[in-house]
């Protein structure tokens, strides 16, 4: 699963992607300095893997991972092809959801490409080049329909659902925030529209704005269109995050403890993108590895067995699952069967996240 980060030019976007990623993008203080977008791997972070791990003591702890995109910066025009427009579009395409940096912070060092720092603007500036874009997928697919029309009637609800996203389009209104029942989702679903994509809001501060992160008059600017279409925002500092990826984990926890935080910006960010893409995970432990798996939320058991191996999948029985929570408090696996605590689930349980799974099956 694909997460794009996305954002003006000098956002921050190349710098949070090199943070998170320790992948050296070149990171430059002009525009279009990302051409080709950067691609990186990233381990969620799960503390229950690090408990795991002290219980079991593995030889292998293997994380879940997201793939982030640092996709090149935008500007106005770019849905006909301005700057890096179209290669822009096509990138943010293939990706599941969006990452939208946003620069919150003033630095006369750091040109703006506007010239002047407003959050709102700029999200406006790229959301609307998405809602052009997808304006001109929705009128290609409703000429088609128009045409289908005449020799059959059932083209008639296609043209209903795209008219009403056309006009919430036209008001600039993003396709995650229209209400739309299953039959009219079903319609566009192989539009892969831009503004469809769930979206996390990035909010760049700097090192003054942390302490009064939440009161931030940028950063509640954010959030309040974020409200719009239901998204989330996240104030991060990319200057600090990049200080703490360079940092050996020890140093990292000493500085975090110094700035009063629990986590790193980047971690949150990280977990925040995995549940918006709509992955959860169960997970697998024993002496040879303790590892987390992705899936989709609302698996069935067997489905998850065969994230492991097909053959797993195809002979499924059961599922002999504790959940994370019961298995810490219990403080081993024998006493948790003890307790009764150890359920045997078949081929209809729906998985929930942080299971722990022993899979049954036919060879």
């Amino acid at each position: 699963m694909k997460l794009g980060i996305v954002g003006l030019p000098n956002v921050g976007k190349s710098t949070m992607f090199n943070s998170i990623t320790k992948a050296g993008a070149e990171c430059a203080n002009y525009p279009f300095c990302t051409i080709e977008p950067n691609v990186g791997v990233v381990a969620v972070p799960d503390e229950r893997l690090d408990a795991l791990a002290k219980m079991y003591n593995p030889q292998k702890v293997t994380h879940a991972v997201v793939e982030f995109v640092d996709i090149a910066g935008l500007v106005k025009g770019a849905s006909k092809g301005e700057g890096l427009g179209n290669k822009f579009l096509s990138h943010i395409r293939e990706v599941d959801a969006i990452c939208e940096v946003v620069r919150c912070f003033e630095n006369s060092n750091v040109v703006h490409v506007d010239g002047s720092i407003d959050p709102i603007r700029d999200i406006e500036t790229i959301n609307l080049e998405l809602i052009f874009a997808d304006i001109e997928t929705v009128n290609k697919r409703l000429e088609r329909a128009k045409k289908n029309l005449k020799a059959d009637k059932k083209y008639q609800s296609e043209i209903d659902t795209l008219n009403k996203i056309k006009e919430q389009l036209e008001n600039g209104v993003s396709v995650r925030a229209i209400d739309l029942n299953e039959d009219e989702q079903e319609v566009i679903r192989d539009l892969f529209l831009l503004t469809a994509k769930p979206i996390l809001y990035i909010a760049n501060i700097s090192e003054e704005q942390i302490e009064n992160a939440q009161n931030d008059e940028n950063v509640l600017k954010v959030e309040e269109y974020a409200k719009k279409e239901n998204a989330e925002v996240i104030p991060l500092c990319v200057k600090i995050e990049e200080e703490l990826s360079g940092l050996e984990e020890d140093d990292k926890k000493e500085m975090l403890e110094a700035m009063g935080l629990e986590e790193s910006g980047l971690d949150k960010v990280i977990k925040k993108s995995y549940d918006l893409l709509g992955l959860m995970s169960f997970l697998t432990a024993g002496e040879p590895e303790v590892r987390a798996w992705t899936i989709k939320k609302e698996t069935k058991a067997p489905e998850a067995a065969g994230k492991i191996h097909t053959d797993i999948q195809r002979g499924f029985i059961k599922a002999e699952i504790v959940s994370y929570d019961d298995l810490m408090e219990a403080g081993s696996m024998n006493i948790a069967r003890e307790k009764g605590l150890v359920r045997s689930e078949g081929k209809e349980y729906i998985m929930q996240d942080g299971d722990i799974v022993l899979f049954k099956f036919n060879v």
